[in-house]
């Protein structure tokens, strides 16, 4: 059976998954064979050897697993990452969260900045290629997360400028001045009924709370008790109205929310008034 044959017959097992079945399909081929786009086009119609393999993949991902997990593979700000079980999957929303964070720390020189919850560390590594001479540290309470973003430093080739800890918010960090701190923390009320795929993905990187914000007014007030004059967040789409309410029980210079490629409301700057503070 040849690569094309491969891709009509195992699509159809996809239909009710995804929107693109054919092109998931490809993927798995891709994934399995270890090649890539333009390998895949000048080789359509050669014959696959591998279709046991491919079953396997397909008929796991029709259940709703995730591609990303079957591949090991996401792609994020144009980079590819490595993803895993028991981490969070990269969503293209925290792209903008990303550009939030550049358009700050482009103007400043040497900036010290710490990350809340790295998971793959998709968000320290691409601020490590973005933003000359900066220096981060990124936490999380997940073993599997640190590994993993640590892997993901050393693909991007920018180790030197990260420093990975375990740590449950600023608990085991360091006192030191960081000029930001950054985090797409979990969000999601305790009680919200997932979409069949996400359910494969950890709950302790979704789930913030009973409603959901306990765990962005931590970190609100953690980060205005340290003296940091910048916290940029991601957050959900219902969140603005009772964090915005959150933000007047603290000294703040200015602060804006932002949207996500579908126009909801997905995160937001704060830029404190540096002082000493006493909440």
């Amino acid at each position: 059976m040849t690569i094309k044959e491969c891709v009509k017959k195992y699509s159809s097992l996809l239909k009710n998954t995804t929107h693109i079945p054919n092109k998931e399909v490809e993927i798995l081929i891709l994934h399995i064979l270890q090649k890539n786009v333009i390998w895949l086009h000048l080789n359509y119609n050669e014959t696959f050897d591998k279709e046991k393999e491919l079953k396997k993949l397909v008929k796991k991902r029709a259940t709703d697993y995730p591609l990303e997990y079957l591949t090991n593979k996401a792609s994020f700000y144009g980079e590819i990452f490595e993803v895993a079980t028991n981490v969070l999957i990269p969503r293209p929303e925290t792209e903008l969260l990303v550009e939030q964070a550049v358009e700050i720390l482009k103007d400043i020189p040497n900036p010290r900045v710490i990350e809340i919850g790295t998971g793959s560390g998709i968000i320290s590594v691409m601020l490590a290629k973005l933003i000359k001479n900066i220096k981060i540290v990124a936490v999380d309470i997940n073993d599997d997360a640190l590994t993993l973003a640590s892997k993901n430093a050393k693909k991007h080739e920018v180790e030197d400028k990260i420093t990975f800890i375990k740590s449950n918010l600023y608990e085991n960090v360091d006192k030191e001045e960081f000029i930001m701190t950054i985090s797409n923390p979990p969000y999601i009320a305790n009680n919200y009924k997932l979409p069949k795929n996400v359910e494969f993905e950890p709950r302790n990187a979704l789930f913030g709370g009973e409603i959901g914000d306990e765990l962005l007014k931590a970190i609100i007030e953690q980060t205005y008790k340290k003296d940091i004059p910048y916290l940029l967040c991601e957050m959900g789409y219902d969140q603005k109205r009772p964090l915005e309410e959150y933000f007047k029980k603290f000294n703040i210079e200015n602060y804006s929310f932002y949207k996500d490629y579908s126009k909801f409301d997905r995160g937001f700057v704060i830029k404190f008034k540096k002082e000493n503070k006493n909440v």
